[in-house]
């Protein structure tokens, strides 16, 4: 399929252009140092012989990036699991508009469950501000990635969506490819969950002039995507990130710091994973009173995408620990144990010592990773 050309610096790459970017990887010195260093022994000249042997974007993923997600499953998990039952049978034309939890692996874990259980990948957007080097951007777009413009001035930024809100709606229904976005723009520090409604506006920027901002949303299948962690490696960087930011407002992370969160998220600890998909929403969408404003329309259609995302967690006796642990009482403990406790606050006292900040406010940093911990559980107990 002919691929429009106003596409043609977002989109992710064809088969008939993986070798290419192959050999553009194996070319570039940055990629083939940290290539070494993940496959120690491996000669250069045969890694570069076993990757030219791919020319599909399927046999790149199955064959290079795949192994690399089975090896982090085995040493940084202790478990990984996914339903997605709710899920229409024979169809892929879905939105996975989900919770962010890792810069990487959110939508590599779902790509490695789609196109093992069910023959296809998901088409993923990541935003232009992480592709820090050349050869991220072509990794990248090789994985089936398309770039979102997080650096649009004020005067471009509305162009710039209307493009991506094209760019979308012609892989959902030309293609008739998945798609994966989070459900805001970055992580959600403190694990609160909110979809925001800048994304919802974004995706009702597509489509024929006479369907309905209601119509438009159902044409894209949004299916509601739960991400569960039982532990977020990044816990001390994003808690230290708080306090960075409440004692100097203006203070932004570096390139290197996003560098730092990508390697620690990806190598990282991260106990058992799960990932709970919901069936789409056209169906509630649907049901909305469409006369109201329309903010408040999207307002409503957010509500649905978090009451499905706070309904899909999985809850770990961390989470539940870390909320009596706020709250100074016991009201959960009937769901942990003594030594779940005690595990917990080694854990705790651990991430927190690898805080490296000028003063460093304990009691506000520990406040911050409970408060991570505690939130998915909140938002679960608030739809029930």
């Amino acid at each position: 399929m002919n691929i429009p050309a106003e596409f043609e610096n977002m989109r992710s790459f064809q088969d008939s252009e993986v070798r290419g970017a192959i050999k553009t990887l194996l070319n570039d010195p940055s990629f083939v140092k940290i290539v070494r260093k993940m496959v120690k022994g491996v000669p250069i000249w045969a890694l570069k012989l076993y990757t030219m042997r791919f020319n599909t974007v399927n046999g790149f993923q199955t064959g290079m990036i795949y192994p690399i997600l089975k090896k982090i499953l085995r040493t940084a998990t202790t478990g990984f699991s996914a339903d997605f039952d709710a899920l229409p049978k024979g169809r892929e034309d879905f939105i996975y508009l989900s919770n962010h939890r890792d810069i990487v692996l959110d939508s590599a874990f779902l790509d490695y469950v789609l196109l093992l259980d069910n023959k296809y990948s998901v088409e993923i957007g990541i935003g232009n501000n992480l592709l820090i080097h050349p050869w991220i951007e072509t990794l990248v777009r090789l994985n089936r990635s398309f770039v979102v413009n997080r650096s649009a001035t004020a005067a471009e930024l509305l162009e710039s969506s209307q493009q991506l809100s094209r760019y979308i709606r012609f892989v959902i229904e030309y293609q008739k490819r998945p798609v994966w976005l989070a459900q805001r723009e970055g992580r959600a520090k403190d694990s609160n969950d909110r979809t925001q409604k800048s994304v919802l506006k974004m995706l009702t920027m597509s489509g024929p002039d006479d369907m309905s901002i209601s119509q438009r949303l159902q044409s894209l299948h949004i299916c509601p995507l739960t991400i569960s962690y039982e532990y977020d490696p990044c816990d001390w960087l994003k808690a230290a990130e708080f306090q960075m930011k409440r004692d100097n407002p203006g203070f932004k992370k570096s390139k290197q710091d996003d560098l730092i969160n990508m390697k620690t998220g990806i190598w990282g600890y991260k106990g058992h994973m799960h990932y709970q998909v919901a069936q789409p929403i056209d169906n509630e969408i649907a049901a909305l009173d469409e006369s109201v404003p329309r903010n408040q329309f999207l307002d409503q259609v957010a509500a649905i995408i978090d009451k499905h995302i706070f309904k899909g967690y999985r809850i770990y006796p961390c989470n539940r620990i870390a909320l009596d642990m706020l709250n100074g009482d016991n009201s959960q403990s009937a769901y942990y144990t003594e030594q779940d406790k005690k595990e917990f606050q080694e854990y705790l006292d651990g991430q927190l010592g690898k805080i490296k900040i000028p003063n460093p406010d304990w009691e506000y940093l520990k406040e911050r990773i409970l408060t991570m911990y505690a939130n998915p559980l909140i938002n679960q107990l608030s739809v029930l």
